[in-house]
């Protein structure tokens, strides 16, 4: 059976560029709606790809017992408002076999985000508690989540960067 696989790095950088703290290369869930998406753009409906990838704080209580295997039917975040970052602040690139940046299509993709100072609250102001991420598509006009992922709490200072990548392997 042929899979579709995820992968996703957290960076945590400093004001000046030094790295605070890296996550390492962690598996995400594809969840079933990306499935449905990709139906739908081989059916030739009105299917985007990537449009936006939303960021929540989840669920405080996932601080002391961890945070729950997330459902594979997932179709949104548990925070229902999530910071979100449009496809014109994502950075898309195909992969080869190697992880390596290329020019032509190839069926894995790298999608990078960057929450740079103020993003999502201005510096000066509480850390945002980051624990959960989802990333959209667009299918007939509605948000189509693609993949989700539940991590361990990342307060996210608005003095500093965070730099996720997410990885698809078609």
């Amino acid at each position: 059976m042929v899979t579709i696989d995820g992968f996703y790095c957290d960076r945590l950088l400093e004001p000046d560029g030094p790295e605070l703290s890296t996550s390492g290369w962690r598996r995400n869930l594809i969840v079933a709606p990306c499935r449905i998406l990709l139906a739908g753009f081989m059916r030739n409906d009105t299917a985007l790809g990537v449009q936006s990838l939303l960021v929540g704080r989840g669920d405080p209580a996932w601080d002391a017992s961890g945070a729950p295997a997330p459902d594979p039917n997932t179709t949104s975040l548990t925070d229902a408002v999530p910071f979100k970052i449009p496809v014109a602040n994502l950075k898309l690139e195909y992969l080869d076999a190697s992880d390596t940046v290329v020019a032509n299509a190839t069926s894995r993709i790298q999608i990078t985000a960057t929450l740079g100072p103020g993003q999502p609250t201005p510096a000066g102001s509480p850390p945002y508690p980051l624990r959960e991420f989802g990333l959209f598509g667009q299918l007939n006009g509605q948000p189509q989540m693609i993949d989700y992922v539940r991590h361990p709490v990342i307060q996210k200072d608005g003095s500093v960067t965070l730099e996720r990548k997410i990885r698809l392997v078609f």
